[in-house]
């Protein structure tokens, strides 16, 4: 199956590889501004979804209306999310010792390209959902040990007993049309014509490594709002 989690990693580190090498620094912004984009538009759906339903849009919600769950396909392989609550007041902190993503980007020899997704995905989700919610990564995977995600002012007395709610989870093969339209359409935005081509160059990467199919199915979302739920 080619939509997993190491495939949505895989398009966003060959953004990053085509950006860096046609335009450095300024690419790596680019790659930066589209990882936010991309991330604010996800935040932005399920506090639709929340408001549609009636609930405050705190971080307890932020939890219950996350859009993803870890695949079958990636659980099997051993390399599924592995996380643990450290601290719950007075800011809610998250240890990640293991996370496919990182997996993704390590095989493909990517370090920086894994720090700098890692680095602005969560908080940018967290701003799209509610920009009054502090989300923090204080480290990643990519250069440390562990990463560290920092909640501030929750003020928990106890832990929240949140699960996501299944009827809004989305597939990966959504998630990952909306990650390559996302980037493809930022970089488009700022590179013109040299940016198309950019995109361009990462379906075909991903046609190579998943197969033709795949990357139609990838094609066939171009007109598909991610902004809205």
């Amino acid at each position: 199956m080619a939509f997993t989690e190491k495939a949505h990693a895989f398009i966003a580190a060959k953004f990053y590889v085509h950006l860096d090498e046609a335009f450095g620094d300024r690419g790596i912004g680019t790659f930066i501004h589209a990882t936010q984009y991309y991330a604010g538009q996800r935040g932005r759906r399920m506090a639709q979804r929340a408001l549609r339903d009636g609930k405050k849009l705190t971080y307890e919600t932020y939890m219950e209306y996350g859009e993803w769950v870890n695949t079958p396909e990636i659980i099997e392989k051993g390399c599924a999310n592995q996380a643990s609550v450290e601290e719950i007041s007075p800011d809610y902190v998250i240890r990640i010792t293991r996370c496919p993503w990182h997996l993704q980007f390590k095989e493909m020899g990517l370090v920086e390209a894994g720090h700098e997704y890692c680095k602005h995905l969560d908080s940018a989700i967290c701003r799209g959902f509610n920009p009054y919610l502090t989300y923090q990564v204080e480290q990643t995977l990519h250069k440390s040990e562990y990463c560290i995600h920092r909640i501030l002012g929750t003020n928990y007395k106890e832990t929240p007993n949140v699960a996501k709610k299944k009827e809004y989870l989305r597939g990966f093969e959504y998630h990952c049309a909306h990650s390559y339209w996302a980037y493809a359409e930022v970089t488009s935005a700022v590179w013109g014509a040299r940016g198309d081509m950019i995109g361009v160059k990462a379906l075909e990467d991903f046609a190579k490594e998943y197969g033709q199919e795949s990357a139609d199915v990838l094609s066939s979302y171009r007109y598909v709002n991610f902004n809205v739920c």
